[in-house]
């Protein structure tokens, strides 16, 4: 990733931080037209679509994260709360059940089995 491209997605994930959720979907949105595969910048829009309301966008971009690297934990930790948080329970312990597989001592994705039970 070169160096531009990554102060750009560090920027994206300081708006995010800082609550500035327009300036952040802005930075990622413009970085996906110059890298659209980019499992991270996916993630983070997602991320930021999800803590502004838009959740079929928010789903959209964490499963396209997902598809890029569908072993990467963290992603399919904040896809399944997600699905949870919008009351699609099925797809969420199907998430945390494949996160569990991928690493059985997850404790984030330990806690929330327990709501599945």
């Amino acid at each position: 990733m070169s160096s531009t491209i990554n102060s750009s997605l560090e920027r994206g994930i300081a708006f995010k931080v800082e609550g500035r959720y327009e300036e952040a979907a802005t930075e990622f949105q413009q970085l996906l037209t110059e890298i659209p595969d980019s499992c991270d910048v996916h993630h983070q829009l997602g991320l930021v679509y999800g803590f502004t309301g838009l959740f079929d966008e928010s789903l959209e971009e964490l499963k396209m994260a997902v598809s890029l690297e569908a072993n990467r934990i963290d992603i399919r930790n904040d896809l399944a709360l997600t699905y949870s948080m919008l009351g699609y329970f099925d797809e969420a312990k199907a998430e945390f059940q494949e996160v569990l597989r991928l690493d059985p001592s997850n404790q984030k994705a330990l806690e929330n089995m327990q709501y599945f039970d």
